[in-house]
């Protein structure tokens, strides 16, 4: 049985952002304001391209969420009194959702320990031929 053949070469994304964007003008506050944390931190480590920024965006709206939710938890508290009895808040629910949406786009885009841990094909080094890589 076949397992289908491993590439001989791994093309390395060489059309990294250089600079920091502004945020786009819809994110909330929050959101805008991981972007501005972050942003920087992806263009120093040279991780982040075009095609990353989507994945970026609803990182930075993940967190947004779980912030707003945060401060809305806060003033209202975890629970609520229903028709059926205390419940918790749903507030709870959207912030846990999007903290796990949060921590898969961090690992994405190598925003955790584990992900900046793993090895990687990127060269840092410009002149050395990266197709030169093999696996």
């Amino acid at each position: 049985m076949s397992r289908g053949r491993k590439p001989t070469k791994i093309k390395v994304d060489t059309d990294t952002l250089q600079a920091a964007s502004a945020a786009p003008g819809w994110l909330s506050k929050d959101a805008k304001a991981e972007w501005q944390r972050v942003m920087p931190l992806l263009i120093e480590r040279r991780i982040l391209t075009d095609a990353d920024l989507a994945s970026f965006e609803n990182y930075c709206v993940a967190i947004g969420q779980v912030r707003e939710m945060e401060r809305l938890i806060k003033r209202a508290g975890h629970v609520v009194e229903t028709d059926r009895g205390p419940r918790a808040h749903p507030a709870v629910k959207i912030q846990s959702d999007a903290m796990t949406r949060a921590r898969l786009l961090a690992s994405e885009l190598g925003l955790t320990p584990v992900s900046r841990s793993r090895p990687t094909v990127r060269n840092d080094n410009d002149d050395e031929d990266s197709s030169d890589l093999g696996v």
